[in-house]
């Protein structure tokens, strides 16, 4: 019996590692870009505010895993925070998708939920999606701290990266879906992980609610 050839797997393998060690460089580079954006989360949830986190597709699954990272922390010791996904409810979500339309299923859910101290955390794999931005800018009207997750090599040039409603961009930059999602994980865990990190630190927000 022949042995296997694995010269070629191993080949294939480091070649599919070497595409992503560009993008997630690019993201390590934007730390100071992902730091600033958790700053300032922090301190809407340190006033009391909460994280009102939505997507599409894939990216649906992404604002329920956000928002229970916040709610139930993994990590033993660290604090709840408030947060919830506005994919989560199925009958508002179809409700409003077929009576408004699916671009309005987010922003309309923001208009009855949220109040200024919240935090609009909107997630797209391609900066494209009209649900997210119509919500971003429905946060923004409502004088939320409105953050963007987007995916693309050119993922600040997109509608929602350029939209003067979003405060904080952090892009995946690469036009594979599949390393989007992967950086857009690790993004995610920084930024729960930074915004705790803020929260330990004294003198770095404002004297607001404690928990």
């Amino acid at each position: 019996m022949a042995r296997p050839n694995t010269g070629g797997e191993r080949r294939s393998a480091a070649g599919l590692f070497a595409r992503r060690t560009p993008p997630g460089r690019a993201l390590a580079q934007d730390a100071g870009r992902v730091a600033t954006a958790c700053h300032a989360m922090a301190v809407r949830l340190h006033r009391g505010g909460k994280v009102l986190v939505f997507g599409t597709g894939a990216a649906a699954t992404d604002a329920q895993h956000i928002a229970v990272e916040f709610v139930h922390p993994v990590i033993v010791g660290k604090r709840a925070l408030p947060a919830t996904s506005l994919t989560n409810d199925v009958a508002t979500v179809t409700g409003l998708a077929t009576e408004r339309g699916a671009d309005e299923v987010f922003a309309h859910q923001i208009r009855h939920l949220a109040r200024p101290d919240d935090v609009a955390l909107g997630v797209s794999d391609d900066d494209r999606c009209p649900a997210v931005l119509r919500g971003l800018q429905e946060g923004a009207d409502r004088g939320l701290l409105t953050v963007a997750l987007v995916g693309g090599s050119a993922a600040l040039d997109g509608p929602i990266a350029t939209s003067p409603f979003v405060d904080h961009v952090v892009p995946a930059r690469s036009d594979d879906p599949r390393i989007v999602k992967e950086l857009q994980v690790t993004t995610y865990h920084v930024l729960w992980e930074l915004v705790h990190v803020f929260f330990e630190q004294p003198g770095v927000l404002e004297p607001a609610v404690v928990r």
